[in-house]
């Protein structure tokens, strides 16, 4: 019995709401590891899909996941129901490009204009 229990099964919400899902992950999987499965099954028609695992946030119970956290320390004795299946929400929030901005701001801050008379 302690292996079912092991077993969580969860389906990926959209923000559009389109499920994903459900699936069985072990309680010792990761939500790194959770990220590349949703990035796996990510439906193709769908415009803007995350490119990367970076590009993907995994809400539950109101807490944003840290990767390094397993599925089993994800668990809300108040929320989850025995043998019920796991709503987690999948928000897509792609990371802003870094050159351009560094590129546009380190000029004007390079200039300096001092007049002494």
């Amino acid at each position: 019995m302690s292996g079912i229990q092991d077993q969580l099964e969860i389906k990926f919400r959209l923000t559009d709401g389109l499920d994903i899902g459900p699936k069985t992950f072990p309680a010792a999987t990761s939500v790194s590891n959770l990220k590349e499965s949703i990035l796996a099954q990510w439906p193709k028609e769908r415009g803007n899909g995350p490119r990367t695992v970076k590009d993907l946030k995994l809400i539950s119970a109101g807490r944003i996941l840290e990767n390094s956290t397993t599925v089993g320390e994800c668990r809300n004795p108040l929320c989850d129901i025995p043998g019920g299946v796991k709503t987690m929400h999948v928000v897509v929030q792609p990371a802003p490009p870094e050159k351009e901005n560094k590129a546009q701001t380190n000029p004007k801050q390079n200039k300096c204009l001092c007049v002494i008379l």
